[in-house]
Protein backbone atom coordinates (compact mmCIF):
# COMPACT_ATOMS: atom_id res chain seq x y z
CA UNK A 1 0.00 0.00 0.00
CA UNK A 2 1.31 3.88 -0.70
CA UNK A 3 1.26 6.08 2.11
CA UNK A 4 -1.80 7.37 1.66
CA UNK A 5 -3.52 4.34 1.35
CA UNK A 6 -1.63 3.09 4.59
CA UNK A 7 -3.32 6.43 6.26
CA UNK A 8 -6.79 5.67 5.05
CA UNK A 9 -7.22 1.86 5.75
CA UNK A 10 -5.46 3.22 9.62
CA UNK A 11 -8.36 5.41 10.09
CA UNK A 12 -10.86 3.69 8.53
CA UNK A 13 -9.55 0.44 11.16
CA UNK A 14 -10.09 3.08 13.79
CA UNK A 15 -13.21 4.47 12.86
CA UNK A 16 -15.13 1.69 12.59
CA UNK A 17 -13.46 0.47 15.51
CA UNK A 18 -14.57 3.24 18.03
CA UNK A 19 -17.99 3.20 16.01
CA UNK A 20 -19.05 -1.03 16.17
CA UNK A 21 -17.43 -1.07 19.77
CA UNK A 22 -19.65 0.59 21.85
CA UNK A 23 -21.17 -2.63 23.15
CA UNK A 24 -18.25 -4.84 23.22
CA UNK A 25 -17.00 -1.72 25.79
CA UNK A 26 -20.47 -2.11 28.00
CA UNK A 27 -19.93 -5.88 28.16
CA UNK A 28 -16.46 -5.25 29.86
CA UNK A 29 -18.14 -3.00 32.26
CA UNK A 30 -20.83 -5.46 32.96
CA UNK A 31 -18.19 -8.47 33.74
CA UNK A 32 -16.39 -6.86 35.79
CA UNK A 33 -18.97 -4.62 38.27
CA UNK A 34 -19.54 -7.19 40.53
CA UNK A 35 -16.06 -7.68 40.99
CA UNK A 36 -13.84 -5.57 44.14
CA UNK A 37 -12.54 -2.16 43.11
CA UNK A 38 -9.44 -3.27 43.43
CA UNK A 39 -10.09 -6.49 40.95
CA UNK A 40 -11.99 -4.78 38.24
CA UNK A 41 -8.55 -3.62 36.64
CA UNK A 42 -7.21 -6.41 36.73
CA UNK A 43 -10.35 -8.09 35.11
CA UNK A 44 -10.77 -5.63 32.83
CA UNK A 45 -7.12 -6.00 31.48
CA UNK A 46 -6.84 -9.37 31.07
CA UNK A 47 -9.97 -9.52 29.72
CA UNK A 48 -9.17 -6.88 26.87
CA UNK A 49 -5.78 -8.33 26.08
CA UNK A 50 -7.65 -11.98 25.48
CA UNK A 51 -10.65 -10.48 23.81
CA UNK A 52 -8.38 -8.47 21.20
CA UNK A 53 -5.90 -11.65 20.49
CA UNK A 54 -8.96 -13.22 19.61
CA UNK A 55 -9.98 -10.72 17.94
CA UNK A 56 -6.81 -10.49 15.86
CA UNK A 57 -6.58 -14.22 15.40
CA UNK A 58 -9.93 -13.98 13.83
CA UNK A 59 -9.08 -10.94 11.64
CA UNK A 60 -6.08 -13.13 10.17
CA UNK A 61 -8.63 -16.03 9.27
CA UNK A 62 -10.59 -13.27 7.13
CA UNK A 63 -7.89 -11.94 5.51
CA UNK A 64 -7.09 -15.12 3.64
CA UNK A 65 -10.87 -15.88 3.42
CA UNK A 66 -11.12 -12.50 1.39
CA UNK A 67 -8.26 -13.39 -0.66
CA UNK A 68 -10.17 -16.38 -1.89
CA UNK A 69 -12.38 -14.88 -5.77
CA UNK A 70 -15.72 -13.89 -4.80
CA UNK A 71 -15.67 -14.24 -1.06
CA UNK A 72 -14.94 -10.61 -0.92
CA UNK A 73 -17.65 -10.09 -3.15
CA UNK A 74 -20.13 -11.37 -0.19
CA UNK A 75 -17.80 -9.84 2.23
CA UNK A 76 -18.60 -6.79 0.83
CA UNK A 77 -22.18 -7.63 0.68
CA UNK A 78 -22.39 -8.15 4.04
CA UNK A 79 -20.09 -4.97 5.10
CA UNK A 80 -22.97 -3.36 3.08
CA UNK A 81 -25.81 -4.63 5.89
CA UNK A 82 -24.10 -3.95 8.91
CA UNK A 83 -23.70 -0.80 7.46
CA UNK A 84 -27.31 -0.25 7.20
CA UNK A 85 -27.89 -2.11 10.47
CA UNK A 86 -25.36 0.61 12.38
CA UNK A 87 -27.59 3.87 10.76
CA UNK A 88 -30.98 2.19 12.02
CA UNK A 89 -29.86 1.32 15.01
CA UNK A 90 -31.61 3.17 17.18
CA UNK A 91 -30.77 1.83 20.55
CA UNK A 92 -27.00 3.53 20.53
CA UNK A 93 -26.39 2.14 24.46
CA UNK A 94 -25.17 -1.28 23.96
CA UNK A 95 -28.54 -2.70 25.75
CA UNK A 96 -29.63 -4.90 22.86
CA UNK A 97 -26.56 -7.17 22.53
CA UNK A 98 -25.40 -6.17 26.22
CA UNK A 99 -28.02 -6.52 28.18
CA UNK A 100 -27.99 -10.44 28.63
CA UNK A 101 -24.50 -10.22 29.72
CA UNK A 102 -24.16 -11.18 33.58
CA UNK A 103 -22.01 -10.24 35.50
CA UNK A 104 -18.32 -11.92 36.54
CA UNK A 105 -18.09 -13.56 40.26
CA UNK A 106 -14.38 -13.88 40.81
CA UNK A 107 -11.50 -12.27 37.93
CA UNK A 108 -10.72 -15.59 35.90
CA UNK A 109 -14.79 -15.35 35.66
CA UNK A 110 -14.78 -11.92 34.27
CA UNK A 111 -11.92 -12.38 32.05
CA UNK A 112 -14.25 -15.82 30.49
CA UNK A 113 -17.30 -13.54 29.97
CA UNK A 114 -15.23 -10.60 28.56
CA UNK A 115 -13.65 -12.81 26.08
CA UNK A 116 -16.89 -14.76 24.96
CA UNK A 117 -18.89 -11.85 24.55
CA UNK A 118 -16.44 -10.25 22.13
CA UNK A 119 -16.27 -13.50 20.18
CA UNK A 120 -20.03 -13.67 19.85
CA UNK A 121 -20.22 -9.81 19.19
CA UNK A 122 -17.51 -9.09 17.04
CA UNK A 123 -18.14 -10.51 13.68
CA UNK A 124 -19.41 -7.37 12.10
CA UNK A 125 -15.83 -5.52 13.62
CA UNK A 126 -14.14 -8.42 12.47
CA UNK A 127 -15.65 -8.39 8.60
CA UNK A 128 -15.03 -4.82 8.26
CA UNK A 129 -11.77 -4.58 9.81
CA UNK A 130 -10.56 -6.88 7.45
CA UNK A 131 -11.60 -5.22 4.66
CA UNK A 132 -10.01 -1.90 5.60
CA UNK A 133 -6.74 -3.86 6.34
CA UNK A 134 -6.63 -4.11 2.52
CA UNK A 135 -4.77 -7.58 3.53
CA UNK A 136 -2.46 -6.40 6.26
CA UNK A 137 -2.16 -7.95 9.53
CA UNK A 138 0.00 -5.18 10.74
CA UNK A 139 -2.65 -2.81 10.10
CA UNK A 140 -5.10 -4.45 12.20
CA UNK A 141 -2.83 -5.26 15.48
CA UNK A 142 -1.68 -1.28 14.93
CA UNK A 143 -5.17 -0.19 14.45
CA UNK A 144 -6.99 -2.32 17.33
CA UNK A 145 -3.89 -1.50 19.50
CA UNK A 146 -4.84 2.30 18.67
CA UNK A 147 -8.52 1.89 19.33
CA UNK A 148 -8.88 -0.83 22.07
CA UNK A 149 -7.60 1.60 24.99
CA UNK A 150 -10.06 4.47 23.69
CA UNK A 151 -12.85 1.94 23.74
CA UNK A 152 -12.27 0.62 27.24
CA UNK A 153 -11.42 3.73 29.13
CA UNK A 154 -13.52 6.23 26.97
CA UNK A 155 -16.61 3.82 26.10
CA UNK A 156 -18.74 6.39 28.22
CA UNK A 157 -17.64 9.69 26.48
CA UNK A 158 -17.96 8.10 23.27
CA UNK A 159 -21.21 6.84 23.58
CA UNK A 160 -22.65 10.18 24.71
CA UNK A 161 -21.02 11.50 21.70
CA UNK A 162 -22.69 9.59 19.64
CA UNK A 163 -26.15 10.18 20.99
CA UNK A 164 -25.38 13.85 20.89
CA UNK A 165 -23.84 14.23 17.19
CA UNK A 166 -25.87 11.86 15.62
CA UNK A 167 -23.22 12.40 12.15
CA UNK A 168 -20.47 10.69 13.99
CA UNK A 169 -22.64 7.44 13.05
CA UNK A 170 -23.05 8.40 9.66
CA UNK A 171 -19.28 8.89 9.19
CA UNK A 172 -18.82 5.46 10.72
CA UNK A 173 -21.51 3.92 8.17
CA UNK A 174 -19.78 6.10 5.59
CA UNK A 175 -16.77 4.23 6.63
CA UNK A 176 -17.84 0.97 6.54
CA UNK A 177 -20.12 1.63 3.06
CA UNK A 178 -16.88 2.45 1.11
CA UNK A 179 -15.19 -0.19 2.42
CA UNK A 180 -17.52 -2.70 1.22
CA UNK A 181 -17.68 -0.63 -2.36
CA UNK A 182 -13.77 -1.25 -2.60
CA UNK A 183 -14.41 -5.02 -1.21
CA UNK A 184 -16.80 -5.61 -4.02
CA UNK A 185 -14.95 -3.16 -6.49
CA UNK A 186 -11.70 -5.48 -5.81
CA UNK A 187 -12.46 -8.90 -5.72
CA UNK A 188 -10.85 -11.14 -8.94
CA UNK A 189 -13.46 -12.18 -10.30
CA UNK A 190 -15.76 -8.52 -10.35
CA UNK A 191 -12.23 -7.01 -11.53
CA UNK A 192 -12.35 -9.13 -14.22
CA UNK A 193 -15.36 -9.22 -15.66
CA UNK A 194 -16.50 -6.06 -14.97
CA UNK A 195 -13.59 -3.86 -13.95
CA UNK A 196 -11.37 -3.55 -16.86
CA UNK A 197 -14.59 -2.60 -18.83
CA UNK A 198 -15.58 0.15 -16.82
CA UNK A 199 -13.13 3.57 -15.69
CA UNK A 200 -12.43 4.43 -12.86
CA UNK A 201 -14.17 1.16 -11.45
CA UNK A 202 -12.30 0.92 -8.68
CA UNK A 203 -13.22 4.34 -7.43
CA UNK A 204 -16.80 4.66 -9.03
CA UNK A 205 -18.13 1.19 -6.74
CA UNK A 206 -17.43 2.52 -3.95
CA UNK A 207 -18.89 6.30 -4.39
CA UNK A 208 -21.95 4.41 -5.49
CA UNK A 209 -22.35 2.23 -2.41
CA UNK A 210 -21.51 5.20 -0.34
CA UNK A 211 -24.66 7.19 -1.55
CA UNK A 212 -26.93 4.39 -1.75
CA UNK A 213 -26.42 2.68 1.92
CA UNK A 214 -25.98 7.06 3.30
CA UNK A 215 -29.04 8.09 1.54
CA UNK A 216 -31.15 5.10 1.77
CA UNK A 217 -30.04 4.51 5.71
CA UNK A 218 -31.44 8.52 6.07
CA UNK A 219 -34.74 7.83 4.40
CA UNK A 220 -35.38 4.76 6.12
CA UNK A 221 -34.73 5.98 9.69
CA UNK A 222 -36.41 9.02 9.11
CA UNK A 223 -39.36 7.14 7.85
CA UNK A 224 -39.23 5.01 11.20
CA UNK A 225 -39.11 8.25 13.08
CA UNK A 226 -42.05 9.60 11.72
CA UNK A 227 -44.30 6.04 12.37
CA UNK A 228 -43.39 6.01 15.57
CA UNK A 229 -44.39 9.74 16.32
CA UNK A 230 -47.47 8.77 14.51
CA UNK A 231 -47.90 5.73 16.71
Amino acid sequence: MTGTETIVALFSIVVIDLVLGGDNAIVIALAAKSLPPEQRKTAIIWGTLGAVGVRVSLTAVALYLLSIPLLQFVGGLMLVWIAFKLLLNDNQNGTNKAGGIKSGKNILDAVKIIILADLLMGIDNVIAIAGAARGSIFMVMFGLAISIPIIVWGSTFILRLMERFPFIIYLGGGVLAWTAGQMIAEDPIILREAGYFIPCFEIIVPVITLILVLSLGYYLKQKNLIRKNIK
